[in-house]
């Protein structure tokens, strides 16, 4: 399903404000902080997507070149504080350079084999190099990490980089550079021919293509883009350790990815948004936010196995065909009920970790704006009430709205929706 068909420089141009306008509208407390740890985490998520969106190549290590290249990058920045200066606008070059490198060095071996057996490499690669972060503490820092100070070099037209401000706008610009490029390279003959790649790598091959080398070529690319990424975290966070490399790190952005949803561009970026607000967010509130994440995770692949991408653009289809006023009624009675059911989940949920983590801190909790006593009974029949109800709720109105919106599409499909 291709997107609505809007004037690219238009979608560029509001890319562009929407950056430059983000500090305005979210200015509270750490909201620049969140921004930032946004915008590299989009970077680092597009770049996956070369790989898996338009490669096919499932990768569980690509957090190597990201935290390689972030090491590197501090690096560069210590050293540029005792001689001569490299500009802190340039050092995400350095971890992009970096990661080049490495995936110069360890693409070649890795991209030999495609599908499963490349997943594993991609494994055992991580793994490999997370063991050597602790075992040479020279260059990784050990368990403490690397650390440096992005505003001891002299500031250059009165940007020192110090304020949270200036590093937002840093790695906007280099945001709007990497997107521009990546999407750039999916309609290159390269970019091209990796989606033949994806697809059937077989008959690439019948035409004088060679396979792996579209693979190692892109490959070489991303963790460029990863590098990049790195490095702006480096400068965003002022510390690199051994997490930057780790499996766990590849698995967050593999996830993330996932829910934007693999088969479109912007899906990455909408990870990212979603990530973070998981990651960042509903951690300060909640020590759950694990688990809210996975099962938000498993009813996206249930629901909407693309991602939140194609919810967007089907919704957005539909309403330019003038077909969410058949839907849109019984779409909002069944996400109240959602949402309904849901608020008696989260308050279980919490009252129970509560009981199992707090409990030393006595049995009234905060929730919802109320003080309930997790060890009386009506909390617990209250948040009970709710999920029953809403679950008998939504099995009356899902047929109701399966078959509404299985009417739009069909209309819309055949241009009977105006």
């Amino acid at each position: 399903m291709r997107p609505p068909k809007l004037g690219r420089a238009l979608l560029w141009g509001g890319f562009a404000l929407a950056l430059a306008g983000a500090p305005l509208l979210f200015n509270k407390g750490g909201a620049l902080s969140i921004l930032c740890q946004m915008g590299t985490l989009m970077i680092f998520g597009l770049s996956y997507n070369m790989l898996l969106g338009q490669g096919g190549m499932l990768s569980f290590g690509h957090a190597v070149y990201s935290g390689l290249g972030a090491f590197c990058a501090i690096h560069a920045m210590n050293l540029a504080a005792g001689g001569p200066a490299i500009p802190t606008s340039l050092i995400p070059l350095v971890g992009g350079a970096a990661g080049m490198f490495f995936g110069l060095l360890f693409g070649y071996v890795t991209t030999r084999k495609s599908g499963t057996t490349f997943a594993m490499i991609t494994l055992g690669l991580v793994e490999l190099v997370f063991a050597a972060s602790l075992m040479f503490p020279a260059f990784f820092g050990g368990e403490g990490g690397v650390t440096t100070n992005r505003a001891s070099g002299a500031a250059v037209l009165g940007i020192s980089y110090g304020p949270q401000i200036q590093v937002y706008y840093l790695i906007a610009f280099w945001l709007f550079l990497s997107t521009a490029a990546m999407f750039a390279f999916t309609r290159t003959p390269l970019g091209r021919i990796l989606n033949a790649v994806r697809d059937n790598p077989e008959r690439v091959g019948f035409i004088g293509y060679d396979a792996q080398w579209v693979r190692y070529l892109t490959l070489i690319l991303s963790a460029f883009f990863a590098g990049i990424s790195g490095g702006l975290s480096a400068i965003n966070f002022e510390i690199v350790s051994a997490e930057n490399v780790s499996a766990a790190r590849s698995g967050a952005i593999l996830l993330f990815t996932f829910i934007g949803g693999i088969g479109f561009f912007v899906g990455p970026m909408l990870g990212a948004v979603v990530g973070v607000c998981f990651a960042v967010l509903l951690s300060d509130f909640s020590h759950a936010w694990q688990l809210y994440l996975g099962l938000f995770f498993i009813a996206l692949v249930r629901y909407a196995p693309a991602g939140l991408a194609s919810l967007l653009l089907m919704l957005l289809r539909l309403a330019a065909a003038g077909g969410l006023g058949r839907v849109g009624p019984r779409l909002l009675g069944l996400l109240a009920v959602v949402l309904a059911g849901l608020l008696g989940f989260v308050g279980g949920v919490e009252m129970l970790y509560h009981l199992t983590l707090e409990a030393a801190d006595g049995s009234v909790m905060p929730l919802f704006g109320f003080h309930p006593d997790t060890r009386a009974a009506w909390p617990w029949c209250v948040a009970g009430g709710l999920m029953l109800a809403a679950a008998f709720a939504y099995r009356r109105l899902q047929p109701g709205f399966a078959a509404a919106w299985s009417e739009a599409m069909a209309a819309q499909r055949g241009g009977g929706v105006r």
